[in-house]
């Protein structure tokens, strides 16, 4: 028997992994010879494409002009991203409504909406008609794909020739896509929208359906759209008995309807239409001989000018119209406004005497403001310089930072967190992150009570407040109070960097004269049918108002605000007859001047500054926005009750010795005087009068709706 061998451990183990090893090697040397073998049999069969000489000139370049065109394309994408988004649902559909539009008290002021029976079929537009448009808006409509880049040469070529802006290269199919989709706002993006949009309509409309909308849409001065009612507007004819001379005017009117309406200017009207005239001639579409006779004898117009139409509130209007008749069965409506005909003129007048007096000194060429009364109405609505020139509305549309006249919120915030007017902070340098909010002077006054903070727009102290109360609270207090523009809630908002409209403005601060119950912003009073019957009253139909500030934060917001026109950033704003309180607002680089003030009576919010944001001359609040404001005002409480100004006690404030106006402020010019209107005890009792004639027997359908729109509108008086 063998003796038994002691135990040996098995080493397959490491014989293994040897195994595994050299398997991995060989195989990659196997992959790495393959490879090489591959890429050399790739390298000589790529040799015989191998360009040299000129050839490989035209192959860099071709690779080079692919890469960049791919480059270009991907770029393309991204910026035909925002118009893609607006033809996401097709093409905008004209509202059917059709509206007459009442002030409060009961006067026509204009029309908005179309009637479908209203707009003429291209195929029945008289031709010289067609011929005049296409030969000054877009001779080669035709014949382009909505975008013109021989026009575009030509008119960079004449414009460069003549030292200015004499032509312009947009076609006809991009002022369509203006019209349509966007807004007259000059902006790069703007621009690049326009370009993408027209390529849009020209792929999905035919020409015919193109031209046909952009004459039934356009806006031709005096309130009106389309061609029709152009030629009803200016000549009392239908569009296809208008002559070759009013055609040749109305054609006229596309390029600046409010330099060139007959009714305003009829020198400078007929002077245009000659030139359309000679354009028809130099584009073949007439001859000299055909034309002479309209030469001669030009249009005339009918006399409309002493018409006036508040353009910009009517868009506003009928907007409002729209949103509430949606649950109404109707289309054809007779609606009765807050507008006040004399406070209008009032606005406009105060907005361009200003303009014109210092808009150049200032290099500020645009204004907008709001006006409202003590029960929410919009009395008065300017958008902008000239309807003609630019049908956007800067009051209701255009998102400007509003820089301190937004710390009426914070301290109205600070004010509902339990906050006093007496209350002391620290005006000193603060850092939130990598931000240093500095004051306006680029110093401190140390400890300062809420109220010279606000009153000297110190911007350190409504930072300290927002970070003490919380963002989000000042964002719910300003949601609350009115402001419908996002509020972006960062650190900078206290300071005004989040942009709001100016109609935002005007609701936001309303609530403090109205006791901090909420502004019950609206422009309809009532809406009736062709047949005098009420489909809609506010006083009905209105939800109640409802309390936003508490009575006490109300009362502190006051005593607070009243003291800026007095010892504060707007001296100007100062009233002689009443109380007046409000906020001034500079933007950084001086782009944006506001000022947002109250009365007892009314509410008005003014801005200033351009549409391309370029920055104004240093145009503060405090100078023509207070200005406009105070001229305004002076004007509005001539004749009226005034009244107070909630929780403050005494109505008339320690004015200033006057002084003589120095360059750059206003001076010399006699105030406009407020139209005369019955006061509110005269109104109360011609209305107790016309309940008298309730029982008297009935009348036809015109007389109805007439004496139906006069007692409403001495009801709301």
């Amino acid at each position: 028997m063998r003796p038994s061998q002691p135990h040996q451990p098995k080493r397959w183990v490491p014989t293994r992994l040897i195994e595994v090893d050299a398997w991995i090697d060989s195989s990659l040397w196997r992959l790495s010879h393959a490879f090489s073998a591959a890429w050399e049999s790739l390298t000589i069969f790529s040799r015989r494409f191998r360009a040299r000489g000129f050839k490989r000139v035209l192959v860099e370049l071709s690779c080079e002009g692919l890469t960049l065109g791919l480059v270009g394309f991907v770029l393309l994408l991204v910026l035909a991203q925002p118009a893609m988004q607006l033809t996401a649902n097709g093409l905008p559909l004209q509202s059917d409504y059709s509206v007459l539009f009442l002030d409060r008290h009961g006067n026509e002021i204009g029309r908005r909406g179309v009637l479908r029976s209203d707009a003429i079929p291209i195929d029945e537009m008289p031709d010289p008609f067609i011929k005049a448009v296409l030969a000054t808006e877009d001779r080669r409509f035709f014949e382009h794909w909505g975008i013109d880049f021989f026009g575009l040469a030509r008119a960079m070529s004449e414009n460069a020739r003549a030292g200015g802006v004499v032509q312009g290269g947009s076609t006809l199919t991009q002022q369509l896509a203006k019209n349509v989709f966007l807004s007259n706002e000059r902006t790069i993006d703007r621009k690049i929208n326009e370009a993408f949009l027209s390529l849009w309509l020209e792929s999905n409309l035919t020409k015919r359906e193109i031209l046909g909308m952009y004459l039934d849409r356009a806006y031709m001065g005096g309130g009106t759209f389309g061609a029709a009612g152009a030629a009803e507007f200016y000549f009392n004819k239908d569009v296809r008995e208008v002559s070759l001379a009013e055609a040749a005017m109305l054609a006229g009117l596309f390029k600046a309807p409010a330099k060139y309406a007959p009714h305003i200017n009829l020198p400078a009207a007929r002077a245009r239409a000659n030139e359309v005239l000679s354009n028809m001639v130099q584009a073949g579409f007439m001859t000299e001989g055909q034309v002479v006779a309209a030469r001669r004898q030009p249009a005339t117009a009918v006399d409309r000018s002493s018409t006036t139409s508040p353009d910009y509130f009517l868009d506003f209007a009928f907007a409002e119209v729209q949103r509430l008749a949606e649950k109404i069965p109707h289309r054809n409506f007779i609606a009765r406004t807050s507008l006040d005909t004399g406070l209008q003129k009032l606005a406009e007048e105060s907005v361009d005497y200003h303009l014109q007096q210092f808009g150049k000194p200032y290099n500020v060429k645009e204004a907008a403001m709001v006006v409202l009364d003590d029960e929410g109405g919009v009395r008065a609505m300017v958008g902008g310089r000239d309807y003609g020139l630019s049908q956007f509305n800067r009051a209701t549309k255009a998102l400007r930072q509003p820089g301190s006249s937004f710390k009426g919120y914070v301290y109205a915030a600070a004010m509902e967190a339990g906050y006093k007017p007496n209350d002391k902070i620290s005006d000193g340098p603060i850092t939130i992150g990598k931000w240093s909010p500095k004051n306006y002077g680029r110093s401190y006054a140390g400890t300062v009570t809420l109220t010279d903070a606000i009153a000297k727009s110190i911007n350190t102290v409504p930072v300290r407040l927002s970070q003490k109360i919380g963002v989000d609270k000042v964002v719910a207090i300003a949601k609350a109070m009115g402001v419908e523009s996002p509020l972006r809630g960062d650190k900078t908002m206290a300071l005004g960097t989040s942009e709001v409209t100016v109609l935002d403005q005007a609701t936001g601060y309303a609530v403090f004269p109205a006791g901090g119950m909420d502004s019950h912003r609206h422009a309809i009073l009532s809406m009736t049918d062709t047949d005098g019957d009420v489909l809609w009253d506010a006083r009905r139909d209105m939800p109640p108002r409802h309390r936003v500030l508490s009575e006490q934060a109300a009362q502190s917001m006051n005593e607070m605000l009243v003291q800026v026109p007095i010892r504060g950033t707007a001296r100007k704003a100062a009233l002689s007859m009443t109380r007046a309180a409000g906020k001034t607002g500079t933007t950084q680089a001086y782009r944006d001047a506001w000022f947002v003030g109250y009365t007892g009576n009314f509410t008005a919010a003014v801005w200033y500054g351009n549409d391309s944001y370029a920055p104004t001359n240093k145009l503060t609040g405090g100078g023509l926005p207070a200005m406009t404001w105070h001229r305004f005002m002076e004007s509005a409480h001539q004749g009226i009750e005034l009244k107070p100004i909630p929780y403050i006690d005494d109505p008339l404030p320690p004015l200033e010795e006057p002084k003589v106006a120095s360059a750059g402020e206003e001076g010399g010019s006699p105030r406009p005087v407020r139209q005369l209107s019955l006061n509110s005890a005269t109104q109360k009792l011609l209305v107790g009068i016309a309940t008298l004639f309730d029982d008297a027997p009935p009348l036809g359908p015109e007389k109805v709706a007439a004496n139906r729109s006069s007692r409403a509108a001495a009801g709301a008086q």
